[in-house]
């Protein structure tokens, strides 16, 4: 089913100004994209405040949360929707830790719409999760917990 989105830059004092729209969007990117903390497109990071529908639009309400130089699409022959765990770990660049790939964007949203993941038998906590459309990825960022899972559930 596909419907329309629009990004909204907030400004405050109940104002805001269009950003990006989506004429035609499926309404599982639409869920996906609503359940991310963060949005980057053209370099800048917004930082999610609100969402809302309106008639027939989703809207994101966002805010400007830093500026950066765009970064390159990752290389992605196959076409798979791509999903990167990383440590939220800025000193050492976010490392990677699993790298997944999807068919449809309602496996992305039930993944950054969980608090805890395993990776090979370590507990991981979500801090928060990003669409990032110049590299084509969304991005969900967890911090170790410190608990063992037992078995063989990674």
């Amino acid at each position: 089913m596909n419907t329309s989105l629009e990004y909204r830059l907030f400004k405050g004092n109940n104002s805001s100004e269009p950003l990006f729209h989506y004429e035609q969007i499926d309404l599982q990117q639409v869920l996906a994209r609503r359940g991310c903390d963060f949005f980057i497109k053209e370099g800048t990071v917004y930082k999610q405040t609100s969402s809302a529908i309106e008639g027939d639009w989703h809207v994101i309400y966002v805010t400007k949360h830093e500026e950066g130089e765009v970064e390159k699409e990752e290389f992605n022959l196959n076409g798979a929707l791509q999903l990167e765990m990383r440590e939220f770990n800025g000193r050492a660049n976010h490392p990677l830790l699993k790298k997944l790939e999807f068919d449809h964007h309602i496996d992305i949203l039930a993944h950054i719409g969980s608090d805890y993941h395993f990776i090979d038998g370590q507990e991981w906590e979500k801090d928060s999760s990003e669409i990032d459309e110049d590299r084509r990825v969304y991005v969900l960022y967890l911090i170790k917990t410190g608990y063992k899972m037992e078995g063989n559930r990674s």
